[in-house]
């Protein structure tokens, strides 16, 4: 790994954390589902690696924050 993966890799972990931040979740949130709890359908498992602690599909977790949850 070099030193532009290592500083892409930060910055990623930075705009998520940012992004958690900005809507008031913590890191680190458990286990992430296998299931959407909104809808039972699968959550991929590259979502399920990238948001820790994951519980709803991108559609399902799209609406909620277009809701306000």
């Amino acid at each position: 790994m070099d030193l532009i993966d290592r500083a892409t890799q930060h910055a990623e972990r930075m705009l998520a954390a940012q992004l958690d931040n900005q809507l008031g979740r913590s890191h680190y949130q458990g286990e992430s589902l296998h299931l959407c709890e909104a809808c039972d359908d699968p959550i991929p498992e590259e979502r399920r690696q990238r948001v820790p602690g994951v519980r709803k599909c991108v559609p399902c977790q799209s609406r909620a924050e277009r809701r306000g949850q």
